[in-house]
């Protein structure tokens, strides 16, 4: 059996940022020149903190007071302990009222400017309609739990993933490690002595549900499995 073939699928950049932002843990926020660290949102999220809105809409328009730029931004890190653990830095600005307190008790308007997700790919912007109309990726809030398992509950697992890859990537791969897990299937980050390479293995279907997350892991082991008994000799 040759290696995995099916077609990769993956995260548009809108789906990215607004599962990024549904995972966050912590953000940066700056406005009227100050930098204001945010942790442990209390499960509200960012959007829970700082809800945005249309400026074309005027129904949520904010006062024609003076109206101060404000950044959000946040970074994706790998929960694994991969070579270079940054993924993703998503920016999301904008005007508010007034300057942002982390004291607010209640979440703060933020009429939107833009979104911009910069990764390894390179840069890209997302508009308030595609932010709100991509959904969530099922794995957002639990990808990180998912993974630390793999590495370290069942390391046995990833080399049996690796099998799934073509044998030209995997040419002075010095240590394989899951990077990420999205609706769409795994990402292996491959490690050569001083650089690395990202792989995606695609899931036979993507996910609609959290719950299918063990059902599609394990269609991929059994394709890995099957393509190492083929190459045994007859």
């Amino acid at each position: 059996m040759r290696p995995h073939r099916a077609r990769t699928q993956q995260p548009t950049p809108a789906e990215r940022v607004r599962s990024i932002v549904a995972a966050a843990h912590s953000m940066t926020v700056v406005t009227d020149g100050r930098h204001q660290e945010l942790y442990s949102l209390d499960g509200a999220g960012v959007l829970g903190r700082i809800h945005l809105h249309d400026p074309a809409d005027p129904a949520q328009a904010l006062p024609a007071a003076p109206r101060i730029p404000v950044r959000l931004e946040l970074t994706d890190i790998a929960p694994t302990p991969v070579r270079d653990r940054l993924r993703a830095r998503v920016t999301l600005s904008g005007l508010v009222a007034n300057a942002y307190s982390a004291d607010a008790t209640e979440s703060t308007c933020m009429e939107f400017g833009q979104a911009v997700i910069e990764d390894a790919a390179g840069r890209a912007y997302v508009s308030l309609e595609e932010l709100q109309e991509a959904p969530c990726d099922p794995t957002a809030s639990c990808e990180a739990g998912m993974l630390t398992h793999l590495v370290d509950d069942h390391p046995d697992l990833v080399p049996l993933l690796l099998r799934l890859v073509e044998p030209r990537l995997k040419d002075g791969v010095v240590r394989a490690l899951p990077l990420a897990m999205d609706r769409y299937g795994v990402t292996l980050r491959l490690e050569l002595p001083a650089a690395h390479r990202d792989v995606r293995l695609p899931f036979p279907t993507p996910l609609t549900d959290i719950d299918q997350a063990g059902l599609q892991f394990h269609a991929l082991l059994t394709a890995a499995r099957r393509s190492s008994h083929q190459r045994l000799p007859a």
